[in-house]
């Protein structure tokens, strides 16, 4: 029996720890949503950009980067505030949440990179007349897109957090529901994407996306709000619900 873990775990307030994490799986959604599709489109549209052609996306790509910076660090924080709550239904699950989160964080760091790159070539001159070196780059962004925000995204937010949302009540079970079906309808039309049986952006896997975007957005809405709905797991925790609250 780890006393030492239990005596830190108990010092924390389930009340802060969920407004916390709601706020930060919001900014999650304030930062990616504009990088992507408004901030970086230019360059994805444009690949021929690298060569000095049209207009210069440098400041569109910048704020991009500066916003996906700020994604990373909240997307980790998304899972590394809340660890010691969730620790205390299962530890592995817990661990596990925290490890795709970073795996998703890894991929999106490659994509930004590889525009960041597109950027200095272009700055540079280096890229000479060369258009293809662009798509090649905006070929990168774009896989890593789809493995990190899409395959781990499904299985961190919609798999890992739906199920233990579900297992434990710490928010509606109909909500986390939603991450359970959503998780893994987002990794299939990745997936499907990657063997070309539907096309990118194609209305197909805008349609799978729609039940984990609902989840993840209402999952923070839902913790800023209210916070954690009453639980055996918080039982303990300064600020928690004492047993016989938590089994009512």
């Amino acid at each position: 029996m780890d006393t030492g873990s239990d005596r830190r775990s108990s010092t924390v307030d389930p009340r802060k720890v969920a407004t916390l994490t709601g706020w930060l799986m919001v900014i999650t959604f304030v930062t990616s949503i504009p990088a992507y599709f408004f901030l970086y489109a230019p360059v994805r549209d444009n690949p021929d950009y690298i060569t000095g052609a049209g207009a210069d996306p440098t400041a569109s790509v910048a704020l991009g980067a500066v916003l996906e910076l700020i994604l990373i660090v909240a997307n980790i924080g998304t899972a590394v505030v809340p660890y010691a709550v969730y620790r205390r239904y299962s530890e592995g699950l817990a661990l596990g949440y925290v490890t795709a989160r970073l795996v998703e964080c890894t991929f999106i760091g490659i994509g930004l990179l590889s525009l960041l790159t597109f950027l200095l070539m272009r700055q540079q001159g280096t890229a000479g007349t060369d258009a293809a070196l662009g798509e090649v780059f905006v070929a990168i962004h774009d896989r890593a897109f789809l493995i990190g925000p899409g395959i781990f995204a499904g299985v961190a937010n919609g798999m890992i957090l739906g199920y233990l949302m579900y297992r434990t009540g710490l928010v509606p079970r109909g909500m986390a529901m939603l991450g359970l079906i959503g998780g893994p309808l987002l990794l299939a039309a990745a997936i499907a994407i990657m063997f070309d049986v539907i096309e990118r952006g194609s209305a197909l896997q805008g349609i799978a996306t729609i039940p984990e975007f609902i989840w993840e957005l209402s999952f923070g809405i839902y913790l800023i709000v209210k916070g954690f709905k009453p639980s055996p797991i918080l039982a303990g925790l300064e600020g928690g619900p004492d047993a016989r609250d938590a089994g009512s």
